[in-house]
């Protein structure tokens, strides 16, 4: 079992660099399966929610190289619906895309459903079927397997969802794409990378338009062809160090970002005392004076991202007063506050809302990442506490973090990823 070992007390300085965005990296994937020819991709994440997606389209068939570490060329011309593995599906969330992808292309599809993180409770996709429903699709679910079936090509329509869903609004761009006719999403989610899969999708030959408000308009195309495509930074791996240098102090150069994207993240951190400066592509944190608590409510774009809640909440249990932090997007969104209670947090959770009592420090303590967020902010607190934290759970970690490790050391943190056998291991080397 690999963890992270990591002594607290280190302030951050210098500069990182950020990747491309995770969650525009796992719809533009699956958008590729529709498109005819090579697509290369540019500035793709190196984190394993990619390399599992890029695994899933090579045995169905696409042919994937590498250019160099951040530039795939993928060519699904022979891509095969049937080929599709199960095992792997289950493993990631975004696995659900590959039915609208799918439709798109074949008018069917057969996918697994999808795994990835768990943070209280099952996240329905009961919006992605009335999408599809509604566009002509026959779906159903039985023994894990999402069957979705047209006569031919999904039909255009309007559709309107009952709750902003990043993850139905995605998976309906990608069937409406090469659907017959107009298809209209209202209600649609806005966030940045479901721009960023339009604009993918338009440079190959899609007709979308209005990603980025809440009425989305696709005009159906017969066929798209091969481009090339950069993907956009990522927000929350940018917000994600903001709120590392807000709890352990400094001054750190964020680059590569959209400083607009940061808007929501920036607004509060300065509410908590902290310098953040945007300078085109780059943005400056720096916090030299105690954090002061403040109060926070997750909401759709561009509201305050979900991604972002727990690492905040990481933070504000050393700001000075009383926070509150409400969950306005998840029914629960809060299993990682036992974790941080053991490093001497003291927070109260009551419904969709946590009460956090500002403490003067943490201390270090093993602690268990229990999905990708989660496990972030308990790095965030591990960097912020006094003496050793031993984070387990890193999986779910390096599902959406590119070389965590190695940009955190780079500017001062010591935090090292170890192997480090678990109990039952080493009983079952004694009993051999």
């Amino acid at each position: 079992m690999t963890k992270y070992i990591i002594r607290g007390g280190n302030p951050l300085h210098g500069e990182v660099e950020i990747s491309g965005a995770k969650n525009a990296a796992v719809a533009i994937i699956p958008a590729a399966i529709m498109v005819e020819g090579v697509c290369r991709i540019e500035n793709l994440p190196q984190i394993s929610d990619v390399a599992t997606l890029l695994g899933i389209l090579k045995e169905m068939g696409a042919i994937v190289r590498f250019v160099d570490k951040r530039t795939v060329d993928i060519d699904c011309t022979n891509v095969k619906m049937s080929h599709a593995t199960f095992d792997a599906m289950r493993r990631i969330r975004a696995s659900y895309y590959l039915i609208g992808a799918l439709l798109g292309r074949f008018g069917s599809s057969h996918v697994a459903m999808p795994g990835g993180c768990n943070f209280g409770g099952v996240r329905p996709i009961d919006q992605h079927i009335k999408g599809f429903t509604a566009m002509g699709a026959k779906v159903s679910i039985k023994n894990g397997i999402v069957s979705a079936e047209t006569n031919g090509r999904l039909k255009g329509t309007s559709i309107y969802l009952d709750v902003v869903s990043v993850g139905a609004t995605v998976n309906i761009i990608l069937g409406a794409t090469m659907a017959d006719g107009m298809t209209y999403i209202e209600n649609a989610a806005r966030e940045p990378h479901i721009v960023d899969l339009a604009n993918f999708l338009n440079s190959m030959g899609a007709d979308i338009r209005g990603a980025g408000t809440n009425v989305i308009k696709i005009r159906g195309v017969r066929s798209l062809k091969g481009g090339f495509y950069s993907i956009i930074p990522d927000q929350i791996e940018a917000g994600t160090f903001m709120a590392a240098v807000a709890g352990a102090g400094g001054r750190v150069v964020i680059k590569d970002v959209i400083p607009k994207h940061l808007e929501c993240i920036s607004s509060k951190l300065r509410e908590m005392g902290v310098m953040v400066r945007s300078l085109g592509d780059s943005i400056i944190v720096q916090r030299t004076v105690p954090l002061i608590g403040t109060d926070i409510k997750t909401l759709p774009y561009p509201g305050f991202p979900t991604d972002m809640q727990p690492q905040i909440a990481a933070i504000l249990c050393m700001a000075e007063g009383t926070s509150t932090v409400a969950e306005g997007v998840w029914d629960n969104r809060f299993k990682y506050v036992n974790e941080l209670e053991k490093m001497g947090a003291s927070i109260r959770v009551t419904g969709r809302t946590a009460i956090i009592e500002g403490v003067p420090c943490l201390t270090g303590a093993p602690i268990k990442a229990g999905d990708l967020r989660a496990g972030a902010a308990l790095v965030i607190a591990g960097l912020c506490a006094k003496g050793e934290t031993v984070v387990e759970g890193i999986s779910y970690i390096e599902r959406g973090y590119e070389k965590l490790v190695d940009k955190l050391t780079a500017l001062g943190a010591d935090i090292k990823s170890v192997y480090m056998p678990d109990e039952s291991s080493l009983l079952n080397k004694d009993a051999g």
